[in-house]
């Protein structure tokens, strides 16, 4: 893909200094640019870079000023971080345009699929499936019988979802995620466990993003529910049940166990254990490697530790515990000095 300095701009909005028509055909950090590459501009930390940079154009602050001569064309924009991230994106969609079905794939007849779809190799799409409009499923796929998936979503290699599960429209599943499999469900009985069908969905709504190797288990009864706008990073375990609300973002490796309900605008980090049934609240932030054994009820509480509780409370207790040391001896001393005192006294 090659494009102009002033192709640049009009897609931006931005003024051109220098040759509208210098050609660029790849992307770089303005420290690495090389003839030919698109870089930007936007932390002033990285300005001296601008003077020697090898890129061809660069993307700046509409103020920006030069103190010295700069080789490469310029695009002022309002917002070159902004504007850089709105490149990104087209860059992103142009190069993973990619239609039609690829051979070998297999889609059962009873299958319907919308407009300019991709089914890449080896792909699996199952009975009574229904793919929306320039749905994307990478090769490795596996799409059970009588899914649903919506409109513009991008389905990565290697992705299985099981069957009955609900996938929304503008959905990107990355590269190895599991939807549907079983919950984590056995009863014990005598002595062994006896396993509890698992016979519910799941069902992701719009505009979610699921990280590499992330599994969300089905319901037992019902659906296990991902709600519009969440983002899940990679190596992320959502038990049976589970309903995680509007916009919530949670980091890797995290684990939430079966039938706890999350609200939205949440936050979690890295390592977070949620154990099963809780509610917690709208806004909730809990720092990594935290664990949670109770529900969480007040919105917008922000939480760290294991078992966790409120950061502020969490951060007065950790400094205590850092000098346990220094106090296990001022104790030791204070004994031994009453120890004396007494023996003085007798």
């Amino acid at each position: 893909m090659e494009f102009t300095a002033q192709q640049i701009a009009d897609l931006l909005q931005g003024i051109v200094e220098g040759n509208p028509g210098e050609k660029v055909s790849k992307l770089s950090k303005i420290e690495e640019g090389s003839p030919g590459s698109l870089t930007f501009l936007a932390n002033p930390a990285y300005t001296h870079y601008i003077y020697n940079t090898e890129a061809s154009v660069v993307i700046t602050n509409r103020d920006f000023q030069a103190e010295k001569p700069v080789r490469a064309t310029l695009v002022r924009v309002e917002n070159a971080y902004q504007s850089f991230a709105k490149l990104l994106d087209v860059y992103n969609t142009i190069r993973r345009n990619k239609t039609g079905i690829e051979q070998p794939s297999f889609m059962d007849p009873s299958a319907h699929a919308g407009v300019e779809i991709y089914l890449g190799a080896f792909s699996y799409v199952g009975k009574n499936v229904k793919l929306g409009d320039r749905v994307k499923i990478y090769p490795n796929s596996y799409i059970g019988d009588n899914c649903v998936i919506g409109n513009d979503t991008t389905l990565f290699p290697g992705v299985k979802v099981y069957s009955d599960c609900i996938i929304g429209n503008n959905v990107t599943l990355h590269a190895g995620v599991v939807i549907g499999g079983d919950g984590f469900g056995f009863q014990p009985n005598d002595g062994n466990y006896q396993k509890v069908a698992q016979i519910g969905n799941v069902i992701i709504e719009d505009h979610v993003e699921i990280g590499a190797n992330s599994t969300i288990d089905r319901a037992t009864l019902g659906s296990s529910i991902i709600r519009k706008g969440v983002k899940l990073d990679n190596l992320i375990q959502v038990a049976h049940n589970v309903e995680i609300g509007e916009n919530t973002v949670i980091a890797a490796q995290t684990g939430i166990a079966g039938s706890t309900k999350i609200g939205k605008n949440c936050m979690i980090g890295g390592q977070v254990g949620i154990v099963g049934h809780l509610q917690i609240a709208d806004g909730v932030k809990i720092a990594a490697q935290s664990g949670v054994g109770s529900s969480i009820t007040r919105s917008g509480e922000i939480l760290q530790g294991s078992p966790a509780f409120n950061i502020s409370d969490y951060k007065r207790t950790y400094v205590l515990f850092r000098k346990l040391p220094e106090l296990e001896k001022k104790i030791s001393d204070l004994q031994k000095t009453l120890s004396e005192l007494r023996s003085a006294s007798s």
